[in-house]
């Protein structure tokens, strides 16, 4: 294919990056072939030209398509080079938090320095049973495919973990260790798993230590053989150790520690066990503080000193060998305080009494003068002599810290030797599974020994891992019989003959160390001469003639040959070996000893490392120089040897490889360095590998899944019935090259960059099919809008041109109005105007006219008065001058007058002075006298009168004195008032003035007053209009107060419900998990007691085979029996819980209590059943002696005393039915609410009628009884009369001859009539009573309306009060009501009680004398009248009392029964032919009998028998889904048997009165009960297990893999890990495979008559399979992480809620196991990109937990290129959200979850006597009774 077809106008590429290694770019402009440089625009939007390579012409590597980018194997990759594996990895890494990756047979593990929940039980289950290429790389999916090949090919497996230190080799060898120990289990009780997983701490203590790079970095290699037998599980372990550094622990580099173990004794340092050791603080001895870092964060050391203890022992090492362990370690710590003091050059000396020597030495059990004496001196011997030499300082200290390093090598050996002793194998080993932990490729800047014996093992592991991967890429050519070329590939077996070979670098290394004077310079020398310019490998460096290159596979290593000699020899003094052999203490020359049998060739090691590996060679008793010899082996010599060992066992197993990459160098979480990381993955061979896979055909495609791909680049005519015929012809258009392709057999193999090219052209189309539907579609919507609005405009122009019609209509009709209007208003107004005017004119007419009258009347008004006036003016003013002229005339006559008087008086006086004055007097007087004299006459006739007068006046006056005086009195009495008043008024006017005093005083205080209160009024204002505002607030706040109040009460009440209800669903909660764990329990329980059976059979089965001919007989009595053998009485209940929730590892001392407790209830139960027959044979006794005294009435006797006994069964019957009845009449009348109560069909009124209704079928029943009585006198009547009235003679004679008496005949006669007499008349009054109780009961309906009517009338008027006092009000009238009820009912009961026990007795009577008669009757007749006699309807019972629902059998038929009834029994016919739960329904009736007959002895034997019996055909077949369900089914109905008939009340309601006469009277089987519900616990487990079994297979691949919607999801490209296809096959199971077997169950377990509600339970339990399963796979997928996966399991559920709908179980709650699926797959089809989502998401996944909420975002993978990517950013907005969720952290949902069952009861409504017995159960010995 042609460059130019590839580099095309915005196709991606890759260019190296200094900083990121490689970035991505985007041509700009499409590539020519001659082109010089590339347009190009980078990620962040940069131009750049990139310039090609002149010489190469090489273009960038192209970028893969985005659809490929994460994919689970490397392989998959289209484009296979190192930028696109650096970007997966990355991708995979960072975006989805995925660590393991495949690469083709090598899993990629990144340590992501953050513990992950991937690692669990539940994730370990997942992957159990998997093929490798189904589910996401994992560890757990290599320990499995290394575990399925060791059981399927019988050969040894091999997991080789590598990577540099901080990758996480250890962790990831742990984790598969871990999985073999939990699949597998082990084989013996030892628990060897828990052994091997137990080594680990041991060997991190003792091996791992903190370095810069890892804080628990294992220093050195472990290759652990875990051993299984035949049955491939666990049996023992062994382990082979490799490069030990020793020089760790005499040296620290900064930030580093020493091993663990040091730093957990100085923690520990203070336990009193560890006082003896002197240890102290780890600063303190020089060993343990170079590294200045003592502590690791989060590390507890004395906490890990106790876990390695533990481990210790476990694994058998003793306290007494574990404290020396320590001793000899704390003995290496204060050896290395131990000091030095030179005396000279030459020669050094140690401080007497030395305190660390001195404790060195106490530890140790050596001399300390010898001990000191050869730390400062050394043995030389030559061929003639030895002398001793004393040694430098400097020569001193190596020496010291030489001896340290091999006490602890040898040490570490010891415990390593003993570790293995502990994990040997008891049994032959059948294969065994190696785990290799070893360092992976290392370079630093000085490289010395240590990283030369690591570099030269990693060239032999990536030999061997070459080699592997071609004969994989072979194997599979030639399989696929395609023709194949040899691939080229690194071979780096150069490089290992360079190391290795005759004249090879180890061979001049160990050369050298022979030589008496060689260095490191001279060995330098000879590897120049020897190798430089020879070798390709091999270079100098340019500044040094001290070091060597060498070109390793994966990077050119320069290594500083300073220390190589020294440290291949390992020089420790022999000296100081001989004193630390002469040791009083046990256990160090034990150490040497070890040595000394060279069981290990790693006695002599690398200053650092210590090759451990085992040989089987033991020396014989050889020379005494061997020894020496063999002691004198190099370590490289030795390190070679026991790598040759390991490629020997790696080879001889199939290996697996795990590659682990360090992403940083800081140990920061999920941060990935691109340079670290392609340095790694060079160094590993991973790209080695991509480069062997790109040299082949990397790209694999089976041709169904091609064709499924693909099919959108074919025509419809292109398409052919043979699927690879019609691939071959597609293949040919598409790519021209057909080098480019081969097709194989099975499968269609792609060169490198062809499936790329194929997914463009796929692309391509569909995007051109897609722009062809847009514009399709596009063109539709627009020709729909189009239509639509010419419509809406043809419609609108419709209505605008009606509007407009309209609007002129009625323009013309407004028009024409307002015309109209305008002339009758303009008529109206003129009219108007002319009234106005004319009526103005008439009214100013009027006006005129009126004002012109009235201005003349008032004019003739004012002349008139005007002449009134004058008249009356004139008049007044004529007598005004008149009168003043009068007066003035009078007044001048009185001056006249007075002056004439004057005149006249003044003559007199001068005449009073003359007589004649005095003569004209009397003259005068005479007259006057006459006068007088008249006058006095008048004066008398005056004085009579007066007089008369003043007698009436003295009348009137008297009484008015009378008044008078009391006036005066009145007034005096005034008087005094009114001195007195005024005194009071002078007192008053005092105080008056007082007052006015007060008053002005007043007035100016009021003055002030007014003035405050004008203020304060003016203030009072300000404060009142305040305090409204205030007011006003308050009330607002009130009002918002009391809404709050309101809402938050409302609240309160919610959060309250909410509250209730949560805390009833945390009751059921808890509930649910306090009933699973006891059915775990049981299941645990059941478990054991599986084992111990089969331990017991193989037992047998042992003791049975040295035995010839003889054949083992399966035993029918299991030795559990006696656990469900339980007395008849409630004794032991309370022990039945206690021991089935105990746990197992309890049991025996549960069993031995229970043992006690049983054996002291058999005692009191022998006591208390010796006390009873010493009773019974007592009342015997006396019993005999009444006889003996009452021999004349033997039959009244027996006759009272069953009369006495039948009484009280009856009346103990009938005391329970009268109470049912009363619980019911109070049920009843307790619903007073409604005025419907006492009307027909309400309850009280049905209670009533149903208590009439039996009354009166009590009724009948008397009657019939009466005339079975009647019938039999008559029938005896009818005996007696013939023979009275027979004219026969000789009969009559005979008949009077055979009687003994001749009155007796009269006297049965007399005695019968007055009988039948007595009967009449108590019939009569029973018929009476009777009548009257209907009267009663009429009455009592008649009361109970009119209680119901005062009921409503007191809730009327309870509902009028206040809450408290209506509720105390309702109390009182509840608790009155219902004492006068129990009082009437009371009453009711003892009458009804009496009058029963009167008929009962009567009865009882009448029957034992006619009884009597009969017995009489029977003796003298003779037999030939008896077959004359007529056909007596006595002797014809009832059809009810034929049978009582009993079945009787023979105690030594129980095991036939039992064994025809259960464990012969075939479901299949049973549930066909019979009854639903007839074996059930027949075991319950014998035990019945056995009730009847009082015999506890046989129900307990039954009922033992008939549990056990089920137990082991549940054994024998219980994987068959239908015997499992038919007895589950059985088990429930004996269980609902024994309930429903069992006279408890709370059983017997659904009962009818004839299926309570069936209850059971002498045992109480609660225990029993107990123990069957146990049973069908077990059951229903079983059950559901045998569901599952058969489901599993079918759940992944109906629900997820099979498209149900056919083209929805495209098949993308895999790689060489294949997944198991998801196109159906004919062997493929599908949703209808599903649906099909759901049919199935659920017509099984009707068929065999199972519980609804149980049915429900199992159907609920099969969906939560289906759903756990469903949604495990898909979390563990990422190939099922998509849209259109999501819409298939959309569809599936869908599928299964129709199926739930048809069979009516949408109420069992299966729905809503299925919601985290539903939700899982809502999420899949969601959008993801804003906040809003987010929200969305949040809301709508309640049922997923928080960690499978982030994994389905982080698996989400689009098929197609037109699905978008969930973005990192988003993922985290999703976490935030979610932080405050509180769920479990747990990945994946239990599958193995079992809901706790129930069983409800579910009484029968099938009569007991009227089932049959089928004869094909062969129970015909069997009787019915």
């Amino acid at each position: 294919m042609a460059a130019s077809e590839l580099y095309t106008k915005y196709a991606r590429v890759w260019i190296p990056d200094a900083e990121e290694v490689w970035k991505s770019a985007e041509l700009l402009k499409d590539y020519k072939p001659g082109d010089k440089v590339l347009q190009l625009r980078l990620q962040e939007g940069k131009d750049l030209e990139y310039c090609l390579d002149l010489k190469t012409k090489e273009l960038p590597p192209l970028r893969n398509p985005d659809i490929l980018v994460g994919e689970n194997d490397l392989t998959a990759l289209s484009y296979l080079h190192e930028p696109a594996v650096l970007h997966n990895l990355k991708v995979r890494f960072i975006d989805s938090k995925l660590i393991y990756t495949y690469c083709g047979i090598v899993l990629v593990a990144i340590n992501p320095y953050e513990q992950l929940p991937i690692y669990g039980e539940d994730i370990i289950n997942a992957y159990s049973g998997q093929n490798m290429g189904d589910m996401d790389p994992h560890i757990f999916a290599v320990a499995e495919e290394a575990y399925k090949q060791m059981a399927r090919d019988e050969r040894n497996q091999s997991i080789i973990v590598s990577g540099e230190s901080g990758a996480g080799k250890t962790v990831s060898a742990k984790y598969a260790m871990r999985y073999f120990a939990t699949v597998s289990g082990s084989a013996s009780e030892a628990n060897v798993e828990e052994k091997v997983l137990a080594s680990n701490p041991i060997m991190e203590s003792i091996g791992n230590a903190k370095t810069t790079r890892n804080d628990n970095s294992s220093r050195f290699g472990k290759y652990i053989e875990i051993g299984f037998d035949k049955r491939y599980r666990i049996i023992g372990a062994n382990m082979r150790t490799y490069l030990l550094e020793k020089s760790r622990v005499v040296f620290q580099a900064e930030e580093e520690r020493n091993y663990h173990i040091f730093y957990q004794l100085c923690a520990s340092a203070a336990l009193p066990e560890f006082k003896t050791l002197r240890l102290g603080n780890a600063n303190y001895f020089h060993y343990t503080k170079q590294g200045g870092s003592p502590v690791i964060d989060g590390v507890d050391d004395a906490k890990e000193m106790v876990n390695t203890r533990q481990a210790c022992t476990l694994l058998g090492i003793s306290d007494s060998y574990q404290m020396g362990i320590f001793r000899i370690l704390a003995g290496i710590l204060h050896l290395g305080n131990v000091e030095f003091t030179s005396r000279d050059s030459d020669s050094c000396t140690i401080a007497p009494k030395h305190e660390p020597l001195t404790i060195f030495c106490d530890l140790m059990g050596v001399e300390y003068e010898e001990m000191a004496h050869w730390l400062c001196h050394r043995k030389l011997a030559t061929a003639t002599e030895t002398y001793i030499k004393p040694i430098s300082k400097l020569h001193a200290i190596n020496a010291r810290d030489a001896l340290a390093k091999h006490i602890y090598a040898n040490l570490f050996n010891w415990i390593v030797d003993h570790v293995n002793k502990a994990l040997h194998a008891t049994v032959k080993q059948h294969s065994f599974i190696g785990v290799l932990d070893i360092y992976g490729f290392e370079t630093f800047e000085i490289n010395s020994f240590e990283q030369f014996c690591i570099n030269y093992a990693n060239e032999k592991l990536q030999q061997q891992f070459n080699m592997h991967v071609f004969k994989l890429e072979q194997e599979e050519y030639m399989k696929e019989q395609i023709p194949w070329t040899l691939i080229d590939f690194y071979d780096n077996q150069p490089c290992i003959n360079l190391i290795e070979a005759k004249m090879g670098i180890l061979d001049l290394l160990d050369e050298e160390c022979k030589m008496p004077k060689g260095s490191d310079d001279t060995w330098a020398q000879k590897l120049y001469n020897t190798h430089l310019n020879k070798c390709a490998l091999f270079e100098k460096p340019r500044l040094s003639n001290k070091a060597f290159i060498i070109k390793h596979f994966a990077d050119k290593v320069e290594y500083q040959c300073e220390g190589f000699l020294e440290k291949n020899k390992d020089t420790v003094y022999e000296e100081q070996i001989k004193v630390l052999k002469s040791s009083k203490f046990k256990l160090l020359p034990e150490l040497f000893q070890e040595e000394e049998k060279v069981l290990s060739p790693t006695s002599a090691t690398p200053s650092g490392r210590v090759p451990l590996t085992r040989t089987a060679v033991k020396p014989a008793k050889a020379r005494p120089g061997q020894a020496s010899k063999e002691h004198k082996k190099t370590v490289g010599h030795q390190f070679r040897n026991s790598l040759h060992l390991l490629m020997e066992t790696l080879n001889a197993t199939t290996p697996h490889y795990v590659r682990c990459i360090k992403p940083n160098d800081f140990k920061f979480p999920f941060t990935f360095d691109e340079k670290r990381a392609v340095q790694q993955l060079r160094a590993c061979g991973v790209l080695e590998t991509i480069r062997i896979s790109a040299a082949g055909f990397p790209s694999r495609w089976t041709y169904q899944e091609f064709f499924s791909r693909y099919r959108v680049l074919m025509k419809q005519r292109d398409v052919l019935s043979d699927r690879k015929q019609t691939c071959k012809n597609v293949l040919e258009k598409l790519i021209l090259d057909k080098d480019k392709y081969q097709f194989g057999k099975t499968k269609i193999f792609f060169r490198a960059g062809q499936v790329a090219y194929l997914e463009k052209i796929r692309a391509d189309k569909l995007r051109a099919a897609c722009i062809r539907i847009q514009k399709t579609i596009r063109g539709w919507l627009m020709r729909k809008k189009y239509v639509r609005m010419r419509k809406a405009a043809i419609t609108i122009q419709r209505y605008v041109r009606g509007y407009q019609a309209r609007c002129y209509t009625k323009f013309l009709r407004r028009t024409r109005a307002a015309i109209t209007i305008q002339k009758f208003q303009r008529m109206y107004m003129v009219r108007k105007r002319y009234q106005c005017m004319r009526a103005a004119t008439v009214a100013l007419q009027a006006l005129l006219r009126g004002y012109m009258a009235r201005n003349k009347y008032q004019m003739m008004l004012r002349e008139h008065k005007s002449i009134i006036i004058q008249k009356h003016v004139r008049g007044w003013l004529a007598r005004v001058h008149y009168r003043r002229t009068l007066k003035a005339i009078v007044y001048l006559q009185c001056c006249y007058r007075r002056m004439m008087a004057k005149r006249e008086l003044k003559k007199l006086k001068i005449e009073a002075r003359s007589v004649e004055r005095y003569k004209k007097l009397h003259i005068g007087l005479e007259n006057k006298i006459m006068q007088l004299q008249r006058k006095i006459d008048e004066q008398n006739k005056e004085y009579k009168s007066l007089l008369e007068k003043l007698s009436n006046l003295e009348i009137t006056y008297s009484t008015e004195t009378e008044k008078l005086r009391s006036d005066v009195e009145r007034l005096r009495m005034s008087e005094e008032e009114a001195k007195n008043a005024t005194n009071r008024v002078l007192s008053l006017q005092e105080e008056i003035a007082k007052l006015r005093k007060e008053l002005h005083q007043t007035q100016s205080e009021k003055k002030t007053i007014e003035e405050w209160a004008d203020k304060y009024k003016h203030e009072t204002e300000q404060l009142v209009s305040e305090l409204k505002e205030q007011n006003m607030l308050l009330k607002t706040e009130k009002e918002d107060l009391n809404r709050r109040i309101h809402d938050q009460a409302r609240e309160i009440t919610e959060t309250m419900e909410k509250k209730l209800v949560e805390e009833t669903k945390q009751l059921e909660l808890d509930l649910n998990d306090e009933r699973l764990r006891y059915q775990n329990l049981l299941n645990e329980f059941s478990r054991l007691e599986e084992r111990y059976d089969d331990l017991k059979d193989e037992m047998n089965l042992m003791v049975n085979i040295p035995k010839p001919g003889h054949k083992r007989t399966d035993s029918t009595h299991s030795s559990n029996e006696s656990e469900y053998t339980f007395s008849s009485e409630i004794t032991e209940a309370e022990d039945l819980p206690v021991r089935m929730e105990e746990p197992s590892e309890k049991k025996a001392p549960l069993d031995m209590s229970l043992f006690l407790k049983l054996q002291k209830r058999v005692t009191e139960l022998e006591q208390e059943k010796q006390s009873l027959q010493d009773e019974l044979d007592r009342k015997e006794e006396q019993a005999l002696r009444a006889k003996a005294k009452e021999e004349e009435r033997p039959q009244i006797r027996g006759a009272e005393l069953e009369y006495e006994s039948l009484k009280r069964q009856e009346l103990e019957s009938e005391n329970k039915k009268l109470k049912n009845e009363l619980n019911e009449l109070q049920k009843a009348l307790t619903e007073t609410g409604s005025p419907e109560v006492t009307a027909p069909g309400a309850p009280a009124y049905r209670v009533l009628l149903d208590q009439l209704t039996s009354v009166s079928e009590e009724l009948e029943v008397r009657k019939e009884e009466v005339l079975i009585l009647r019938s039999q006198l008559v029938s005896q009547k009818e005996a007696i009369q013939p023979k009275n009235t027979m004219t026969d003679s000789t009969i009559l004679l005979e008949d009077v001859q055979k009687m003994k008496d001749k009155g007796e005949i009269a006297q049965a006669y007399i005695g019968l009539k007055e009988t039948n007499r007595l009967l009449e008349s108590q019939l009569q009054s029973q018929k009476k009573s009777h009548e009257n109780e209907l009267e009663s009961l009429r009455g009592e309906i008649q009361s109970l309306k009119e209680e119901n009517n005062r009921q409503q009338q007191l809730l009327a008027q309870n509902l009028q009060l206040p809450p408290e006092a209506r509720i105390e009000a309702s109390l009182q009238h509840e608790i009155t009501r219902l004492t006068n009820e129990n009082l009437d009912l009371m009453e009711q009961l003892e009458k009804q009680d009496k009058t029963v026990r009167k008929l009962k007795k009567q009865l009882k009577v009448f029957a034992k004398k006619i009884g009597e008669l009969e017995v009489g009757q029977m003796d003298n007749i003779s037999p030939g009248q008896i077959i004359d006699e007529p056909i007596r309807p006595v002797n014809i019972p009832r059809k009810e009392k034929d049978f009582q629902g009993m079945l009787e059998y023979k105690k030594e038929d129980e095991q036939k029964l039992v064994k025809n009834l259960i464990l012969e029994l075939k479901p299949r016919g049973v549930a066909v032919n019979l009854i639903p739960g007839l074996p059930a329904y027949i075991l319950f009736m014998c035990v019945r009998h056995a009730d009847y007959l009082n015999d506890d002895q046989k129900v307990r034997s039954l009922l033992t028998s008939t549990i056990n019996g089920i137990k082991k055909v549940l054994k024998k077949r219980g994987d068959d889904f239908e015997t499992v369900s038919f007895w589950l089914s059985n088990t429930c109905r004996f269980l609902h048997c024994l309930k429903q008939y069992s006279g408890e009340e709370g059983f017997m309601k659904h009962n009818t009165p004839r299926q309570n006469e069936h209850c059971l009277t002498n045992f109480d089987l609660a225990e029993y009960r107990q123990v069957l519900s146990d049973l069908a616990i077990q059951i229903y487990q079983q059950l559901v297990r045998v569901l599952e079994n058969i489901l599993q297979p079918m759940i992944v691949s109906g629900m997820l893999e099979h498209e149900t919607i056919q083209g929805v999801s495209g098949v993308k490209p895999t790689g060489l890990r294949k997944r198991t296809s998801s196109i159906a096959d004919e062997g493929t199971y599908t949703l209808d495979s599903i649906i099909r077997q759901l049919n199935s169950f659920h017509s099984v377990m009707c068929q065999h008559g199972m519980d609804p509600e149980l049915i429900k339970q199992v159907v609920k339990q099969m969906f939560y399979i289906i759903g756990a399963i469903t949604l495990n796979n898909l979390l563990l997928r990422k190939d099922m992480c998509s849209w259109s996966k999501g819409m298939q399991i959309r569809y599936n559920v869908s599928q299964l809620e129709e199926w739930l709908r048809d069979k009516n179980l949408m109420n069992s709650g299966a729905k809503e196991t299925l919601e985290p699926l539903i939700q899982a797959a809502q999420l899949l089809q969601v959008k993801k990109k804003t906040d809003e989502d987010a929200e969305a998401i949040c809301s709508m996944c309640n049922a997923l937990t928080t960690a499978q909420i982030v994994k389905v975002l982080n698996l989400y993978t689009p098929v197609n290129e037109f699905e978008e990517r969930v973005l990192v950013s988003f993922i985290r907005t999703i976490q935030m959200r979610l932080r405050d969720r509180k769920d479990s952290p747990q990945l994946l949902m239990d599958a193995k979850h079992i809901f706790p069952v129930t069983f409800p009861f579910n009484p029968s409504s099938l009569a007991l006597e009227t089932i049959q017995i089928p004869a094909s159960l062969g129970l015909g010995f069997i009787s019915r009774v």
